[in-house]
């Protein structure tokens, strides 16, 4: 078998077997167009911080966050920081409760991830409201609400309660006694 020996063309080295000398070519052409797209993002990258922002990250500041207030709430405030509680998908809210106010026995379709922000939060679980046996959450505390589970929450102290909630929408459930208010205030 004769062949032909190595001949160089510029930068490439062509073998004289074409198998090779194709994929040494493909191998060339892919790292080129590789670093011509890690390129591109780089500078993507570089304009987007340069602009002071990266996409698909969201940075909210205590200042930004648009308090509104819940229909029949009595005082009580909401705030989706994103995402939407009543379409599909991921959201995150922020729930503020005045003192002394809560919310009576209800549920939720889909399991939600509650944060204490601010504040004592008291919680119960079951159908039975009852504000001696609800187990309070300081600051820094985390209660998961399985999907359907029934449970009450909310300010049984003189503080205002501030909570963020992660859950996956739409999140509409339903109350115990629908004939019963859905806020109430606790004696103090």
């Amino acid at each position: 078998m004769v062949t032909a020996a190595p001949r160089h063309l510029g930068s490439d080295i062509i073998s004289g077997n074409n198998a090779v000398d194709t994929a040494r070519m493909t191998l060339t052409r892919s790292g080129t167009i590789v670093a011509g797209a890690i390129g591109a993002i780089m500078l993507a990258i570089a304009a987007f911080a340069l602009a002071g922002q990266v996409p698909g990250f969201v940075r909210i500041t205590p200042e930004q966050v648009h308090w509104q207030d819940v229909p029949g709430g009595h005082g009580v405030q909401a705030a989706t920081l994103i995402g939407d509680p009543n379409k599909p998908g991921m959201y995150v809210v922020r729930v503020k409760f005045p003192p002394y106010l809560m919310d009576l026995p209800h549920w939720h379709p889909h399991a939600r991830y509650v944060t204490v922000l601010q504040g004592t939060w008291y919680t119960g679980i079951g159908d039975q409201f009852d504000v001696s046996k609800a187990v309070a959450l300081k600051a820094g505390g985390f209660m998961m609400h399985p999907a359907k589970a029934v449970h009450w929450d909310g300010s049984a102290g003189n503080e205002t309660v501030i909570v963020q909630i992660i859950g996956y929408g739409p999140t509409r459930g339903g109350q115990v006694d629908p004939k019963k208010p859905f806020f109430v205030e606790v004696a103090h």
